[in-house]
């Protein structure tokens, strides 16, 4: 089973690591905002066939093709991935794309964040790999100190302009296991009594790259950061108020005790781990492209596929506007 060859050769990670300087700061445009939300140029004339996953979260697409979708197409799309926070759009001709091509489509919703640690494309560091060769014991491995391989977290939030509109997409995978998780950061939001809400609003807090580059051996593309950003985020397009931590890269609330900070943030990630109703999970099947909205969700892969199988996916990550928090309001 080792000799099975990956499916898409081009997207095979390179070993290269080039160094970059920090990111500057950069105007975005939410493509979403003022979209139309009859969305007439992502389903035209009644195409496309939409099963919701639940009833606030999550849903599958058939019918569409994502790469031929015109701008207002696109911006639709932002649009209803914001409101279904994750959408799986099955039977893609995504993969096949070039991968210029795909940067480019990709492009349009933001500039593209090159990951400071993950393997690559050869000359494409934009492109994030998900890739676990047929001879690695992934399971194995991940479960060899812990119980659970579970690590919820939102991509690249320790970056000052964290990921918007996202694109993972399958190139190879197990035929069982190794789906992801999403969870509904809204809903985590919606859940708290309106005195928590309360006085989650003006705390902010760190976000760290550090550790995982310490993880890395401290190879990096950039040298590691720590940004602060509120706890109750705002999305830019539909004015919902999201839960933004994460136990990977969130570490500690500003202007708290340690004990204070830990207790909070552990309420926190405990809700998004152990609140099945607030969560969907999503099978790879080949041709699916997951687009979500990395500023609502978080996410976890499931390293519960059986050694001997290539899980190889690709990610497109345009980076959003800096997190914001509009004030408090009773719901």
């Amino acid at each position: 089973m080792d000799q099975i060859p990956a499916s898409f050769p081009n997207y095979l990670p390179a070993p290269e690591l080039q160094k970059y300087p920090p990111l500057e700061p950069f105007e975005h445009h939410e493509h979403g905002k003022n979209a139309d939300s009859t969305f007439p140029d992502l389903f035209p004339q009644g195409a496309g066939v939409i099963e919701h996953l639940t009833p606030q979260f999550g849903s599958e697409v058939r019918g569409i093709q994502l790469s031929q979708l015109t701008n207002k197409g696109k911006d639709q799309l932002a649009l209803f991935v914001a409101q279904r926070k994750v959408v799986a759009f099955r039977d893609q001709d995504f993969a096949h794309l070039s991968i210029d091509n795909a940067l480019e489509y990709g492009g349009y919703f933001g500039r593209h964040l090159i990951h400071p640690t993950s393997a690559a494309p050869k000359g494409y560091p934009e492109i994030h790999l998900v890739h676990r060769g047929p001879e690695a014991k992934t399971c194995a491995n991940a479960l060899h100190s812990r119980n659970s391989a579970v690590y919820w977290h939102s991509d690249l939030s320790f970056e000052e302009q964290p990921p918007g509109t996202t694109f993972l997409y399958v190139l190879d995978g197990p035929p069982s296991g190794g789906d992801t998780i999403f969870a509904d950061m809204v809903q985590a939001y919606r859940r708290l009594s309106p005195e928590f809400r309360k006085r989650l609003h003006g705390l902010t807090a760190e976000h760290t790259s550090a550790e995982h580059i310490q993880s890395e051996r401290g190879k990096s593309r950039r040298p590691a950061i720590t940004t602060a950003h509120p706890i109750v985020r705002t999305h830019p397009a539909t004015g919902e108020k999201a839960i933004f931590v994460n136990d990977v890269i969130t570490k500690r609330i500003v202007g708290l005790k340690k004990e204070e900070s830990d207790l909070l943030l552990k309420f926190l990630f405990d809700q998004t781990a152990f609140s099945h109703d607030l969560q969907v999970r999503l099978r790879w099947k080949p041709g699916t492209v997951v687009v979500y909205d990395n500023r609502v969700t978080s996410h976890a892969a499931l390293f519960d596929f059986e050694d001997g199988y290539r899980r190889h996916l690709a990610r497109l990550t345009p980076q959003a506007e800096r997190p914001y928090e509009t004030p408090f309001q009773e719901e």
